[in-house]
């Protein structure tokens, strides 16, 4: 016994095993993240070293060449880009598709750590960092004041909206964009260091000696122990200008003596400005499979309750959203599909010319395509433009198994069998070509997942969630449909006035396609001739029309 003869016999199964189907596709549905591509960047790690006061040519042949020298031997490796600067070295290594990039960062932190006793012993350990998809900012929220430093601004910055914004769910990170923490610079005059005879290390090592808390130990007593801290660490301006250098006999050398000690910004190079306004910014970053959109829609409503607690003269910006193409990429999208929905009611309608018999595959279309989300959930897939798309196309494809099967049982009941009779005779004849025609659409798409390379990459959950949505299309159409053609199929004794009006037209149709079929088959070397021409024609039009990767979008950005 056939799967279609089971659900005609038990037609509760049958709508069960539908519900459920609709059931864990709107169940994996709540748990898809929202993204506007397929994650499909390659693996990329980076290695920056900090070596404070060397410059650009000393980064370069005592940090950047070194540490480039043993990165170059991991296997798997794309491409290797260096920078070099004053006070810092960045690498950046890039590495095939393939590899995994757990694997590659490890493999980077063994090759460094193997690099590392080559570098200056005084230079900053290098730090070995993993950039993905999903590590690109989102959204970015400014910070500016008309009354407050960047410093006071990078305070707010950091204890008001870091910590309230990296609770919401989903946010991976809060990195603040612009930041100037404090810190403590000694400013020197060259020409008073020369007449003490002194020089910057000297300063340096004098103050790396002087502020210092060490450990002090405890007093026991009786009844009573305590422990004993010693407060060596300076925090004032005025405890740094007095902070002794030097002795030369009775005379003892001052920070003050030689410059002055203020209390400043860490870092006075770098600044962040949007329209020519110096400000800070918190940028958000997702965590992986999280859904952007609802994160942005969290971010935008807790910043509401937080500008309650800022100052009056704090303002709040939103210096960049990239959810702004989502949302309009998935709404052009999601129009798509409703419009896509509405044609294919149509033109079923205009050909069946009946509700019960367009009802039926009708309800094959949002099965399928709910189904679909569920495999997407178990892919690890997110809803993007591509497999939105892959749903448009699935709509026309999952209706066909659902057309053919009713049709048969139709044809059926018209030759004077009973509706069960039918469906049973009707399903047991479509069954194997149905399940043909499946694995035949499935075979077509479902080889995608095997390319390598960024475009294999790209399409692999396209291909994937049109395989699952024509799979689960067929399986409701073994299923379902024979069991609703059953239930709703009746021998039409009365035409309505719409079928009797464009009845003539179909007469007319399958005549003029009778016709020409007969003709063509008279003459078959047409076929050949045909199926050269348009093999031809797609050589040349393969070569003549441009490639890319993807059409160019005007997003009204520039990056410099």
């Amino acid at each position: 016994m056939s799967l279609s003869s089971i659900s005609i016999k038990r037609p509760v199964l049958a709508t069960v095993l539908s519900l459920i189907i609709i059931l864990f596709g709107a169940i994996g549905l709540t748990f898809l993240g929202v993204r506007e591509f397929p994650s499909v960047d390659p693996p990329i790690i980076s290695v920056s070293t900090s070596y404070p006061g060397a410059n650009s040519d000393v980064i370069e042949t005592q940090i950047t060449e070194p540490l480039e020298q043993s990165i170059n031997g991991i296997p798997g490796i794309r491409s290797l880009t260096s920078r070099s600067s004053q006070g810092r070295s960045w690498i950046t290594v890039e590495f095939q598709l393939s590899v995994d990039l757990e694997t590659a960062a490890n493999d980077v932190r063994d090759k460094v750590s193997q690099a590392q006793r080559f570098l200056p012993r005084d230079c900053d350990p290098p730090t070995v960092s993993k950039a993905d998809a999903d590590a690109e900012p989102i959204l970015n929220v400014a910070v500016k004041s008309p009354k407050r430093s960047l410093l006071e601004l990078s305070e707010i910055a950091e204890l008001t909206l870091k910590e309230q914004l990296q609770t919401i769910s989903g946010v991976s990170a809060v990195s603040i964009w612009g930041e100037k923490r404090y810190a403590m610079r000694i400013w020197l005059d060259p020409v008073k260091l020369a007449g003490y005879q002194m020089t910057p290390l000297d300063v340096r090592n004098a103050i790396e000696r002087e502020n210092v808390e060490l450990p002090a130990g405890s007093i026991e007593g009786n009844t009573t122990e305590l422990t004993i801290r010693t407060l060596g660490l300076m925090t004032t301006p005025e405890e740094f200008n007095n902070l002794i250098l030097k002795q030369s006999g009775d005379q003892l050398i001052r920070v003050r003596d030689i410059g002055r000690a203020e209390l400043g910004a860490e870092d006075l190079r770098g600044i962040m400005k949007i329209n020519g306004v110096p400000m800070v910014s918190t940028v958000i970053i997702p965590q992986p499979g999280a859904n952007h959109i609802d994160i942005v829609d969290d971010v935008y409503e807790r910043l509401e309750f937080i500008k309650k607690d800022l100052p009056d003269d704090v303002e709040i910006e939103i210096g960049f959203d990239s959810t702004e193409y989502i949302r309009s990429s998935i709404d052009e999208v999601k129009t798509t599909i409703y419009v896509a929905f509405l044609l294919v009611v149509v033109i079923i309608f205009f050909f069946l010319r009946d509700w019960r018999t367009t009802l039926i595959p009708i309800l094959v279309i949002p099965i399928s395509l709910i189904g679909s989300f569920f495999i997407m959930y178990i892919a690890g897939f997110t809803i993007n433009v591509l497999t939105l798309l892959a749903i448009v196309l699935s709509i026309g494809l999952v209706v066909d198994d659902a057309i053919v099967m009713m049709e048969n049982i139709y044809v059926k009941i018209e030759q004077g069998m009973s509706p069960m009779e039918a469906g049973f005779k009707g399903a047991n004849e479509i069954f194997f070509a149905i399940v043909a025609t499946t694995i035949t659409l499935v075979a077509v798409f479902f080889p995608i997942v095997f390319l390598e390379g960024m475009t294999g990459r790209l399409f692999r959950e396209f291909s994937i969630v049109i395989a699952g949505a024509v799979a689960i299309s067929s399986f409701v159409a073994l299923t379902f449909t024979p069991m609703l053609s059953t239930k709703l199929l009746r021998t039409r004794k009365k035409r309505s006035k719409l079928y009797k009006w464009s009845e003539k037209f179909f007469v007319k149709l399958n005549t003029t396609y009778q016709n020409s079929l007969e003709n063509f088959l008279k003459r078959k070397y047409v076929s050949l001739l045909i199926l050269i021409g348009s093999f031809m024609l797609i050589f040349i039009l393969w070569k003549v029309i441009p490639a890319e990767m993807a059409p160019m979008e005007d997003r009204s950005q520039m990056n410099a």
